[in-house]
């Protein structure tokens, strides 16, 4: 197997100082998103130089480097950038894996068959970058491209390459002289690059050599996992499925907040369930996101309990989250991320029985008397058709739905 790891260093900074030439010569980090904890994201090269990396506490990083320029985050524009990439990457015909933006992976087996041998180097010559505004070009320029027997391995060998020059990492030997702070690649083993730093562990090799089972004890399910990747073993790819686009945008003609919000995020949403792309389906996943009025974006995951196409619900779970919203915004976004199974009552009038029909009819009937009473469901019952008073024409009484008589 052959694993293709692309790289773009420090992705999101450049996306969010609005390309790599605002980076350059000056120490700057990721500034915390507002609301979560004060941990700084991507630095800088420079800021590097003074010990700072992603994760570090924000109060630390300042203290290395009190001139450090901390740049607000961008997760709408990153988002919307990285998928152009993956996009183009997927136009391939590769099967990608993204664990974060600015790293993907995928298996070239069968894409260098299908492309001559050629995929590692068109990736290298800026395929990535043949599409798109200047910004996104900047941006996209200049990957690194590592290949590797399994994801972990093409991930350091990426990280040792040079721009346009691919690097390989062919096992645990290739691996050996490597820093063990490359763990904080992976978001499961990252914790364990502090301990291992402190017990003299510097390389994967030192790492490598470590006893197995003291490992585990010291270190348990997550020590085990850097010891496989230590060794070369990592476990298999996980591609993502290339999904629809759905996305519904509103320009908020003030600073959104309060009310409206809420009556923008219900615009959204019935727009988004009445789209025909949505062909009934019910939604698992949906990102809600704004532009804020100061400047910067504002981005929020929403994975439902259930799958659902319930407008009331949705706007009962999404409101919640919208309060979270750090300040007035301009433009509320709301976009699909996963759909899920088709409405199961789309399909009950044409699949199920009648007797399922009745049944679920006789429960709404129940339901609606014990929120309204006992006069919340009733027929209309023909007395006197021919009389001339109205009054004794029909008559209201209880609807028994089981029987069909009153």
């Amino acid at each position: 197997m052959t694993i293709v790891c692309i790289l773009l260093e420090r992705f999101e900074l450049a996306v969010a100082a609005g390309g790599r030439a605002g980076l350059l010569g000056e120490p700057a980090a990721l500034a915390p998103e507002p609301g979560r904890e004060l941990f700084i994201g991507a630095a800088s090269q420079a800021a590097e130089a003074f010990g700072i990396h992603a994760g570090m506490r924000m109060g630390e990083a300042l203290s290395r480097c009190p001139r450090l320029a901390l740049v607000p985050p961008d997760p709408m524009g990153v988002a919307e950038a990285w998928e152009r990439a993956l996009t183009r990457l997927e136009s391939l015909g590769a099967a990608v894996e993204s664990l974060r933006p600015g790293e993907a992976c995928f298996d070239a087996r069968g894409l260098e068959r299908l492309h001559a041998g050629r995929v590692v180097r068109m990736l290298a010559d800026g395929y990535l970058a043949a599409q798109g505004d200047e910004r996104l070009r900047r941006v996209l320029a200049g990957p690194r491209i590592g290949q590797g027997p399994t994801r972990f391995c093409a991930m350091v060998a990426a990280s040792a390459a040079r721009v346009r020059r691919p690097a390989k990492v062919a096992g645990a030997a290739d691996l050996a002289p490597h820093p063990v702070a490359l763990l904080r690649r992976r978001a499961e083993t990252a914790a364990l690059v502090e301990p291992f730093e402190r017990l003299g562990v510097a390389t994967r090799g030192a790492h490598a050599a470590l006893p197995r089972s003291a490992v585990a004890d010291r270190f348990g399910r997550t020590g085990l996992l850097a010891h496989d990747l230590a060794r070369g073993h990592d476990t298999p790819l996980a591609p993502r499925l290339p999904g629809e686009l759905l996305r519904e945008e509103l320009e908020l003609p003030e600073s959104g907040s309060g009310e409206q919000l809420g009556r923008a995020l219900g615009l959204l949403i019935d727009r988004l369930l009445a789209r025909r792309e949505r062909r009934g389906r019910t939604l698992r996943a949906v990102v809600l996101a704004a532009r804020l009025v100061e400047g910067g974006t504002w981005r929020e995951r929403v994975v439902f309990r259930e799958a659902l196409a319930d407008a009331q619900r949705m706007r009962m779970v999404l409101g919640n989250r919208l309060a979270l919203l750090p300040a007035p915004a301009e433009v509320l976004e709301l976009t699909v991320e996963r759909f899920g199974p088709p409405h199961s009552g789309d399909r009950a009038l044409f699949d199920d029985g009648a007797a399922r029909r009745d049944e679920r009819l006789r429960e709404a009937v129940r339901q609606a008397r014990a929120a309204a009473g006992p006069d919340a469901a009733l027929r209309v019952l023909e007395i006197d058709p021919g009389s001339r008073v109205p009054e004794r024409r029909v008559v209201l009484t209880p609807f028994d739905p089981g029987s069909g008589r009153p």
